[in-house]
Formats: structure tokens, C-alpha cells, sequence
């Protein structure tokens, strides 16, 4: 069996480990996933669609995440003003493709990313956080934080 000296045996396990020994995305990930999103936006708002059903249509392109070999995005969208995201959804990945090959004229990636495109919820909730803040009981207890008597012996 062969033995591994002290550096190789470190690199060979962060190696191993890869993007599951980290918390989060990496840089790259985070600046590939920001290129992606500026092109792809600027795709969809500069470009006719091959699709008439979106062609026209405002769609809101929240965020994108890479994967660790920057080799799938996805793109995480809702149609403007909110309503029911799937059938816009088909119709993107119907045409990914083709976007796909406008992304590889606009940006410098040595591969074109493929894309999969899911529902972002993260208005949603926002707005599920929002209506439960606004709960009168929770307004009471946000109000009376507000209001905290001062502790003696903090003054001067």
C-alpha cells in the first residue's frame, strides 16, 4: 500500500471532499452564476423569441446557481407581477436551447452552461413573513421591544 506524505494526503482529501466539504458556492460558482444571469436577461429582453407565447412576455430572472463544474445553471424565474410560474417554466426549457447557444455568443466560459429552469418561491415567502409580521400579535410584541424601559444604572 502506498503512503501519501503529509501535503498530497491534504490535497488529495479536499479533493475528494470537493464541493460538499464547503458551506456554500465558491466564488467562481458565485461570478459564473451573475454572468449567466446578466446574459441570459439581457437575452430575454433584446431578443425575439422563438417561442410567440413568450415573446413579449415579462419574466423576472431572480437568481442563477452554478454547478461546481459550472457545466448546468439554474435559473431561478416568476412571471412579472407574480401569478403561476409553470407553464412559462415549459416554455423556457422548450427554448433552452436555443438559449444556450445565445449565452455561448455573450459570454466567455470554455463550456455554454445548460439550463434548467425552476419556480422561484423566495417572493413568496417574503411575502408569508411580510403577512405574518403585520399579525397583530406580532406587532405587539414589536412595538413593545420598541418601547423597553431603560435599565437603571445606565444613565450617567
Amino acid at each position: 500500500m502506498r503512503t501519501l506524505s503529509r501535503g498530497r494526503e491534504s490535497k488529495a482529501m479536499m479533493k475528494k471532499q470537493g464541493a460538499s466539504g464547503r458551506e456554500g458556492p465558491s466564488q467562481r460558482q458565485l461570478r459564473a452564476g451573475e454572468l449567466v444571469r446578466h446574459a441570459l436577461v439581457e437575452v430575454l429582453m433584446r431578443e425575439e423569441m422563438r417561442d410567440p407565447a413568450l415573446d413579449g412576455r415579462a419574466v423576472t430572472l431572480s437568481e442563477v446557481r452554478m454547478s461546481p463544474d459550472l457545466r448546468v445553471a439554474t435559473c431561478y424565474v416568476t412571471p412579472l407581477g407574480g401569478g403561476d410560474a409553470q407553464p412559462m417554466i415549459k416554455q423556457l426549457a422548450g427554448i433552452a436551447p436555443w438559449l444556450g447557444g445565445q449565452l455561448a455568443k455573450r459570454i466567455e466560459l470554455k463550456f455554454a452552461p445548460r439550463l434548467r429552469f425552476v419556480a422561484d418561491e423566495s417572493f413568496d415567502e417574503a411575502s408569508h413573513i411580510d403577512n405574518l409580521l403585520k399579525r397583530r400579535q406580532v406587532a405587539q410584541d414589536l412595538n413593545a421591544d420598541e418601547v423597553a424601559p431603560e435599565e437603571p444604572g445606565d444613565g450617567a
